[in-house]
């Protein structure tokens, strides 16, 4: 059994009448890239600030190890953080600001320097030593904050959106960065999100937080793939979620179609459910479909975005949405008002709870 570097054992945090985080209890493993994602307002800030020491909960505690951290301030916990806005000394070069800490600590020069050159040869600065902050990037910039946090070998890392100041095509970049030197180091991350993308790319675990509570906690492929609520199945990507009644291993939907379902989603479950089926698992047919796995119905509406055909099909069963991946060259495009039949393997389905009668 691995050992836990995070553990929080009912923590609430609330803010006058406003529960921002309710009763949250978890685990972290050491060594190990965890994310906490969800909307804005979901708690998941507000409980890294708890982990940090920025804020006190309001009940539970916070331990790091086998140590009651709940009362201690930032600086008397082994943490440290790395926040979106870098808050890098303008006036001190690379290496003065990476080194702050440990000159702070009173760390000998000569074992700072060694230190600090490890770090920034981590983050791929290396020979950008003597530069100030306004000479860097802004991906530069916010390695320097990254090695400036690493060069204390914190036992746990916080990240709060570190990423949500770069470009699209920087921030993926970072994406892949920031989870090679996680492996790298083996120091514990803890990472907070809204971009579902973000969290899946680099975690092995995700906490899906909502109104301040753990909606799901899994990691990425069994989030997506087996959500258990509509709201983490919507969060997580898009999904078509078909309502019917659970009977026999299928669901019969408004219109009276069975649909057949994952038996290991149907198992122990009855009553009304909707039914979820992700749009990149479902087929345009030719010819006859699968029964039970398939609808017909007529495209409304297109987009081709390059590596897919995004379609907006209306069916008996409701609106659905279809990613029709563009694999060959000068791929048909089905038009607006052509009849189709959608067709996707009943393993690829998942249920959520339904509507009540």
């Amino acid at each position: 059994m691995s050992e836990i570097d995070v553990r929080l054992e009912g923590v609430t945090k609330a803010f006058g009448e406003f529960i921002a985080v309710d009763d949250i209890s978890l685990e972290i493993p050491r060594g190990s890239f965890f994310a906490m994602l969800g909307p804005s307002g979901c708690g998941k800030t507000t409980t890294l600030r708890m982990i940090g020491g920025f804020e006190e909960p309001t009940a539970g505690k916070v331990l790091l190890g086998d140590q009651d951290v709940s009362d201690l301030p930032p600086y008397k916990r082994d943490v440290n953080t790395v926040f979106q806005s870098y808050a890098l000394f303008p006036h001190l070069s690379i290496e003065d600001n990476v080194g702050f800490g440990l000159r702070e600590q009173g760390v000998a020069k000569a074992e700072r320097a060694t230190r600090v050159g490890e770090a920034l040869e981590l983050v791929d600065l290396k020979g950008y030593e003597k530069r100030k902050p306004r000479q860097l990037s802004g991906g530069q910039q916010q390695r320097v904050a990254l090695a400036r946090a690493l060069v204390n070998r914190p036992r746990v890392l916080l990240l709060d959106e570190p990423l949500g100041a770069l470009d699209l095509k920087l921030r993926r970049q970072m994406q892949l960065e920031l989870k090679r030197i996680q492996q790298e180091v083996g120091i514990t991350f803890v990472h907070v999100t809204h971009d579902q993308e973000e969290a899946m790319t680099m975690a092995d675990q995700i906490a899906v937080m909502n109104q301040g509570t753990i909606e799901q906690l899994g990691g990425p492929t069994d989030l997506y793939e087996r959500p258990r609520t509509a709201f983490v199945a919507g969060f997580l990507g898009v999904s078509n979620l078909i309502a019917g009644r659970l009977d026999g291993g299928a669901v019969v939907a408004a219109d009276g179609s069975r649909l057949a379902v994952a038996a290991e989603s149907a198992a122990g479950r009855s009553g009304m459910v909707r039914l979820g089926i992700r749009p990149e698992k479902i087929a345009i047919a030719d010819g006859d479909a699968p029964a039970g796995a398939s609808v017909a119905g007529t495209v409304r509406e297109y987009a081709y975005v390059g590596v897919a055909t995004q379609y907006v099909v209306d069916t008996p069963v409701g609106e659905i949405q279809v990613f029709h991946q563009n694999t060959t060259p000068g791929a048909h495009v089905a038009q607006p008002g052509t009849r189709v039949t959608l067709a996707w393997d009943p393993q690829a389905t998942f249920l959520v709870e339904g509507e009540n009668e």
